[in-house]
Formats: structure tokens, C-alpha cells, sequence
């Protein structure tokens, strides 16, 4: 236990190439050797604000070589508190003789893969030249995907909207000096229609992008609504779209932006286009013209965790000379 590397949030904050991140998680997808089961998904009640939890369990293992297990929570209430909502810790193994090799913590691991991810599939699927981006939700997912989606895309205005306003104001101030403009918005309907890109990170249950207001060339990204119950987007959202999800093992059941309308007929199976596994090993291609609306639905994956772990421990051993 002694020998066991401890990889901190302000590492991961601090060296954090999304290019290089991105790079790593296409790779992985691509090379298709990670095996990776269904992850466990446990919710729990929480009597004192009245709202579950969720536990959360992603196990992954490349054969010989690594293996890891993210332990995860999510308290959609925890803002009370002034704590973030997703809380954790990931363990890095040896896959070949099972020791632990170090412990990162989960909440940056999970953001910075999260928007990796999300960039990954925007390099597939949004206009080549997209210029501007709309962030919907101002939490600690936002900041990365806006930085993850401007390293693959020539971002030139982005445009932030959260239900506390003054929340959006700060994730502005925050990015300020970034290469590209950022500006606070009061509504959607503002910008919706007028943007490239279109980005989603939070716990609605209701959905905050509407078909009626999207346009030719739109790529849609939405990466909030873990539950079955929970929505980002409407019907005519996943009816105006071709759809891509990260991956099918997770994105078939896990998320109502796709379970909803699967349920109701709205959507088929056969109408997803592909996922990640399928975009980066070039089975299937992406968007094919200028006009075609994308959407994209990101659940997680256990393959991103482990090949963001790899990523930051042989960052950290280089760092270290180990």
C-alpha cells in the first residue's frame, strides 16, 4: 500500500492536454480491447432532502495490462451543502498481478473525460468550421466541455445559460481569458437557433432543447440526464437529428433522452447511427452534410475512465521519473 500513487484533483485540474486526453479515448475506442461490463447502478433514498442518491459502480479491465473501478456518487441535492453533486473515487490496478496502483480522485476524472468524450464525438459529428457554442448549465461539467469542444473546433463566441444567472455570470468570468468570447445569456431562446453547437450538462428532468428552435448544421451534445427519468431534449429534438450515442451497452438504458423515446416509438434502434466504438475504428462515418442536425447522447463509459486514469498515471510517473 505504500507504493500506491495518489492523484488529486489539482494534478488532474493542472495537466490537462484535452488534444492529448481526447487522443487517448480515441484510441481506446478504436482499438476495441478493453472488456467492460455493465455498470452497476444502485439508486439509494436520502429521506432528509427528500431526493435519491445514486451509486454508482464502472469497472473496466484491459487483459495483462490495467484494470480499474470508479466508486461514484450523485446527490442531485448536494448544492445545500456546497458540495459538488458527483463525489468519488477511481482505483487503478495491475491487471496482471492485481495490485492497486493508484488512487485518482473521481469528480476532475469524470469531468475531464466527460468532455474529452463529448469533443471526441463533435469531431465526427459537428461542421468542421463551427465557430459558436451554447452551454446549457453552469456546473462543473461546463467549464470542461467548452474548453474540450474549443480543442476541436475553431470556437470563436460561446454563450452560457443556467437557471441562476449569476451562476453563469461566474463560469463567464471564470473563461475570460480564453481564446475565444464567452458571454452570459438569460434565455435559451436567445441563441439557441444561431449557434453551431449546442451542449448540455445538467439534471433536468424536463427538456431544455427544443426541435422547433433548431437549424440546418446544428450538432447537438448532451451529456446531463443520467436517469430513465430525466430529459435535455425533446421528441422533435431525436426526430429532426440523425443519432449517435457513446456507447449502445449504456446509452440504450440508461438515459431518458433516449429510453423515452424508444419506449414510445418515437425512436428506433435501427435510427441510431452509430456510437463512439464504431466512429473512431471508421465502421461507420459521421455527419455527411453540411445541413444534417446531429445529436449526440453521452451516459459515461468505464473504457473512459480507465483510459483517462492511464492517461494522468503515466503523466504523473513522467512528472516523477518513476
Amino acid at each position: 500500500m505504500d507504493n500506491i500513487l495518489q492523484i488529486p484533483a489539482h494534478f488532474i485540474e493542472q495537466n490537462t492536454h484535452f488534444p492529448s486526453l481526447i487522443d487517448a479515448l480515441r484510441t481506446a475506442f478504436s482499438e476495441q480491447d478493453t472488456l467492460v461490463p455493465m455498470r452497476h447502478h444502485h439508486d439509494f433514498p436520502n429521506p432528509d432532502v427528500q431526493e435519491d442518491s445514486t451509486l454508482l459502480l464502472m469497472p473496466a479491465w484491459k487483459p495483462g495490462k490495467y484494470a480499474g473501478v470508479k466508486i461514484a456518487t450523485v446527490s442531485p441535492k448536494n448544492g445545500q451543502f456546497n458540495l459538488p453533486a458527483i463525489q468519488g473515487v477511481y482505483i487503478y490496478l495491475d491487471a496482471l498481478k492485481g495490485g492497486i496502483l493508484a488512487l485518482l480522485e473521481a469528480k476532475s476524472l469524470t469531468a475531464k473525460r466527460t468532455a474529452a468524450a463529448s469533443a471526441l464525438a463533435s469531431y465526427y459529428l459537428s461542421k468542421e468550421n463551427s465557430s459558436s457554442l451554447l452551454m446549457i448549465g453552469t456546473g462543473a461539467l461546463a467549464s470542461n466541455l467548452i474548453l474540450a469542444h474549443a480543442s476541436v473546433r475553431p470556437l470563436k463566441t460561446v454563450y452560457v445559460w443556467g437557471r441562476n444567472y449569476a451562476k453563469a455570470v461566474a463560469l463567464c468570468e471564470q473563461l475570460k481569458d480564453a481564446s475565444f468570447q464567452i458571454k452570459p445569456i438569460k434565455t435559451i431562446e436567445e441563441k439557441i437557433a444561431a449557434v453551431d453547437i449546442i451542449s448540455t450538462a445538467t439534471l433536468s428532468k424536463t427538456p431544455l432543447v427544443f426541435g422547433k428552435h433548431l437549424q440546418p448544421g446544428q450538432h447537438v451534445d448532451l451529456v446531463g440526464a443520467y436517469k430513465v427519468d430525466m430529459r435535455e431534449a425533446d421528441d422533435e429534438t431525436v426526430t429532426k437529428s440523425e443519432v449517435y450515442v457513446d456507447t449502445f451497452q449504456g446509452g440504450l438504458k440508461e438515459s431518458g433522452d433516449i429510453v423515452i423515446p424508444l419506449k414510445s416509438g418515437v425512436l428506433k434502434q435501427t435510427d441510431i447511427k452509430a456510437d463512439l466504438f464504431e466512429l473512431t475504428s471508421q465502421k461507420k462515418k459521421g455527419r455527411l452534410h453540411e445541413k444534417e442536425i446531429t445529436m449526440f447522447k453521452s451516459v459515461g463509459h468505464a473504457l473512459e475512465d480507465l483510459a483517462a486514469a492511464s492517461y494522468y498515471y503515466s503523466l504523473l510517473r513522467t512528472q516523477r521519473k518513476v
